[in-house]
């Protein structure tokens, strides 16, 4: 195992693409499932999308800077930082998947009867047809599990590869 202040090479250069690419990927799936499929995402499945959208220019950043040979600390610093934010992303699903489970209970703005409250009284028939769903059922279930649960698969995989790629030996 490498420290932080080895030099990067292949592994680190291969390791930031793949997280890039695979980061926007999923990120682009949950859009298209939103937008294309009509699933409407709810709070928890929101916030499970942070760490994507932070952790992909984050690690853009990363690529570039082992493709530009820029100082070993940062490039392998950032891509421990995405390492760090997947490893919060899995956290956030385990919860999500737990509250779909009923194993404990999710956030009480999260639930069937809240609603947001509409500013435009015009649209106030809309407003009342468009609220959220509730965290506690998940919309479906693909291979035994939701949503939540892929989620967390994925974002063990994205935390192990980017644990990995930032403290491998360079590889040359």
């Amino acid at each position: 195992m490498a420290s932080l202040t080895q030099p990067a090479g292949k592994i680190q250069v291969w390791t930031a693409g793949i997280m890039t690419i695979g980061l926007a990927v999923t990120v682009g799936i949950a859009l298209a499932f939103e937008h294309i499929g009509g699933y409407m995402p709810c709070k928890l499945c929101l916030e499970e999308r942070i760490p994507y959208y932070i952790g992909i220019p984050v690690l853009a950043v990363a690529w570039i800077a082992c493709m530009a040979k820029w100082p070993p600390v940062l490039t392998r610093g950032l891509i421990l930082v995405g390492a760090l934010l997947m490893t919060i992303g899995l956290a956030l699903s385990i919860y999500h998947t737990g509250v779909e489970l009923k194993y404990w209970p999710g956030p009480i703005d999260c639930s069937a009867a809240t609603m947001k409250i509409t500013r435009d009284a015009g649209n106030l028939l809309n407003d009342l047809n468009t609220h959220p769903p509730a965290c506690d059922s998940a919309p479906g279930y693909f291979l035994g599990l939701s949503f939540a649960g892929w989620n967390a698969v994925a974002s063990l995989l994205f935390a192990a590869i980017s644990y990995y790629g930032a403290f491998a030996k360079s590889g040359k």
